[in-house]
């Protein structure tokens, strides 16, 4: 009985530290590169504009080499918009949350990463007050990911939004961003 009862305490321990192992959460950061695409608005380009995003992230992984990583991310994001004789930023500030299908592509070290993006707008800042922005925007995101250590990573990725920005302009967000990460 007590060997019975040995067995199934290290049975439960071991499949504790094992379920432990596929469950990582971590810290991300980095810079955007952030711009509107689609629409054709008479006299105005659209610029790219430099920004920010921080967040959290978490990867579950299912098989040896494929995870699911959801993320919470703070983005910034929008267009520097130059025509008509004015040239203003438009800065908007999303809270993202990607959830990326993540394929390994060498052993557990770089990966391929994709999926969808919902973000929901949290702050506008505009030296012009147009009030016009979409409180959501749907995107798809995809990219690379590289672990240089076991807890540190890199990545890149590109997200193209699916819906419009702005309410009187056909417009979508594009994104391109590079960040840096620790697995805890």
């Amino acid at each position: 009985m007590k060997k019975t009862i040995a067995t199934l305490i290290l049975l439960v321990l071991g499949t504790g530290i094992s379920q432990a192992q596929l469950l990582e959460f971590g810290v991300k950061g980095g810079v955007n590169f952030a711009n509107y695409t689609g629409g054709d608005v008479s006299g105005v380009d659209f610029k790219t504009i430099t920004s920010y995003h921080a967040g959290m992230v978490m990867e579950l992984k299912v098989f040896e080499n494929f995870a699911i990583q959801p993320e919470l991310l703070y983005s910034t994001q929008g267009a520097e918009l130059e025509g008509l004789g004015d040239q203003f930023k438009n800065k908007l500030g999303y809270l993202s949350i990607p959830v990326l299908a993540k394929f390994y592509l060498t052993s557990n070290e770089l990966s391929l990463e994709l999926g969808p993006q919902a973000s929901f707008l949290v702050s506008e800042r505009n030296e012009v007050d147009a009030n016009d922005t979409n409180s959501f925007e749907f995107g798809i995101a995809g990219g690379l990911s590289y672990k240089i250590t076991k807890s540190i990573f890199v990545s890149g990725r590109y997200v193209a939004g699916l819906t419009e920005a702005k309410k009187d302009a056909d417009v979508k967000n594009s994104l391109i961003q590079f960040s840096v990460g620790y697995m805890f």
